[in-house]
C-alpha cells in the first residue's frame, strides 16, 4: 500500500492526476473560471494577487532618467558587477553569515525571483553527480515541494522531466513540512528541494534549528535547497527570519536563497530579482541563463542597486503591514481559526464551514465574497495538490492578500467578516 504522505511520487511514469494543482494552472485563471457566472453586487476589489500596492520608493524615477542610455545595451545574463557587489552587501548586512557572497562567483541577477525558481529546478537535475544519478536510477529524479507552494516550483519541476513529490505536513497540524516523514530512498530520489520562509500563503517562519536539520539532511543525500525568501523582509514579530545562507556555513553549498524587490521595495513591475549561494550551482547557472534565460535592463538593476542600499523605504513599509495586521487581529480574531502570521502579508482563513459535497470551503467562500460583497479572493486548494489519498490540504481554506492601503484595507475586512458570516 502506497504512503499517501508522499503524494506526487509515482510508479506509473502516466498515472491518471485528478487534481494537477497550481504546477499545472495558474490558480488565478481558475479564479476566474470560478467565479465568471456571478456579477458582485458590490464595487469590485482584488484581494488575490500578492501585488503589494505599497508606494514605490521615491528615488525610483530619478534613478532611471540617471541611467536611460542603458535600455541601448544589450545588459550581461550575469548582472551589471555594481548590482552583484549591492546584493552580496545586502546578504552580508542582513544576515550573520559566516562570510559574505562572493559577488563574482556566489551571486546573479535574475528577471524576477520567479524566473529563476522556475529554471533552478532544470540545474538541479543536470548538477546530479554520477553517484547520485546512480541512486536515483531509472526512476525519474524527484523534486520535493512544499503544500501549499508556488506554481513556479512544480512548473520547473515538470519542465526538468522530474517528478515532484510533496513535503508531508505533520499529522498533529502546523504548516512546517515534516521533516521526520522524509525518507531516505525519497532523498536519494530527490534532486532538489523548494522552501519559503516566510511561506505563502501560510506565513509561517522557520526556526533556525528546523532549518539546519533541514540543509544537514539534504546535504547528507546531495539534495540541493532552494530557498524562496521573496517575503524575508516582511515579518510581523520582532525578529527578522533566518536565512538559508545564515546556516549555510562557510562555503553555501548545496543551498541557494533566492529574493527580488518585489514584495521588499514594493516594486513588482521591477523585475529585478537576484540569487546567491553554492558557487558550483551559480557558475553553471550562470553559463545557462546566459543562452535561455531574460535579462535584467540596466537601467532596473540601477534601481535595484539604489533600492538594496535604502532601508528606510523597507521599514517604513513592513510597518504599515503589521498596522494592517492589527486591524485583522481587531475585525477577525475569534473567526475561522484567524491567526496572525509570522510574516508576509496574507491571511491564511479555515472556511470549512461553508464547504459542501460539491466544492471546499474555499471555493464556496471565494463566490459567496465575490457574489455579497464583491471581494476577490483564491480558494486555498488552488494553491494545493491533492495527495494520493485525494484530500487537498488547502481546500477549506481561503487566502487574502493585504496589499492594498490601510483605508482600504479597514473598510475591506469587515465586508469580508461580513460576507463569510
Amino acid at each position: 500500500m502506497p504512503d499517501p504522505r508522499f503524494q506526487g511520487v509515482a510508479t506509473d511514469p502516466t498515472p491518471p492526476v485528478s487534481d494537477p494543482g497550481p504546477a499545472a494552472r495558474s490558480p488565478f485563471v481558475r479564479l476566474t473560471e470560478l467565479l465568471a457566472d456571478i456579477t458582485p453586487s458590490r464595487p469590485p476589489l482584488s484581494l488575490a494577487v500578492g501585488e503589494p500596492r505599497h508606494a514605490m520608493p521615491g528615488f525610483v524615477g530619478d534613478v532611471l532618467a540617471a541611467h536611460l542610455d542603458g535600455f541601448g545595451r544589450y545588459p550581461a545574463g550575469k548582472g551589471l558587477p555594481e548590482f552583484r557587489r549591492a546584493a552580496a552587501d545586502w546578504f552580508a548586512r542582513r544576515y550573520a553569515l559566516a562570510r559574505a557572497p562572493d559577488p563574482e562567483r556566489e551571486v546573479l541577477v535574475l528577471n524576477g525571483s520567479r524566473e529563476g525558481l522556475f529554471f533552478a529546478a532544470l540545474m538541479a537535475r543536470r548538477l546530479a553527480s554520477p553517484q547520485k544519478r546512480a541512486r536515483i536510477g531509472a526512476r525519474p529524479p524527484v523534486v520535493l515541494l512544499p503544500n501549499p507552494f508556488y506554481a513556479a516550483y512544480g512548473a520547473g519541476a515538470e519542465a526538468a522531466g522530474c517528478e515532484s513529490a510533496d513535503l508531508p505536513l505533520p499529522a498533529g497540524g502546523g504548516w512546517l513540512p515534516d521533516l521526520d516523514a522524509l525518507t531516505p530512498d525519497l532523498l536519494d530520489r530527490a534532486v532538489a528541494l523548494y522552501f519559503a520562509s516566510p511561506a505563502n500563503p501560510q506565513g509561517t517562519i522557520a526556526p533556525r534549528a528546523y532549518l539546519e536539520r533541514l540543509v544537514a539532511l539534504c546535504r547528507a543525500h546531495e539534495v540541493l535547497v532552494f530557498a524562496d525568501e521573496c517575503y524575508s523582509e516582511i515579518w510581523l514579530g520582532e525578529e527578522p527570519p533566518t536565512g538559508i545562507l545564515e546556516v549555510g556555513g562557510v562555503d553555501f553549498s548545496g543551498v541557494v536563497a533566492f529574493n527580488s524587490l518585489s514584495k521588499r521595495s514594493s516594486l513588482p513591475g521591477l523585475r529585478c530579482g537576484f540569487c546567491a549561494g553554492d558557487a558550483r550551482f551559480i557558475e553553471a547557472f550562470a553559463e545557462f541563463r546566459n543562452v535561455a534565460a531574460p535579462q535584467v535592463p540596466e537601467p532596473l538593476q540601477w534601481v535595484g542597486i539604489a533600492a538594496l542600499a535604502d532601508e528606510a523605504h523597507v521599514s517604513a513599509s513592513r510597518d504599515l503591514y503589521k498596522t494592517k495586521f492589527d486591524v485583522a487581529d481587531r475585525v477577525l480574531g475569534g473567526h475561522f481559526d484567524y491567526q496572525r502570521p509570522d510574516g508576509g502579508f496574507f491571511l491564511w482563513l479555515n472556511v470549512a464551514h461553508l464547504g459542501s459535497k460539491d466544492r471546499g470551503g474555499g471555493e464556496a467562500a471565494a463566490r459567496r465574497l465575490w457574489q455579497r460583497e464583491g471581494l476577490r479572493t483564491v480558494p486555498g486548494g488552488y494553491l494545493c495538490r491533492s495527495g494520493a489519498d485525494g484530500r487537498n490540504p488547502g481546500a477549506d481554506y481561503l487566502r487574502i492578500a493585504l496589499v492594498q492601503d490601510l483605508a482600504t484595507t479597514e473598510a475591506a475586512l469587515p465586508r469580508l467578516l461580513a460576507g463569510l458570516s
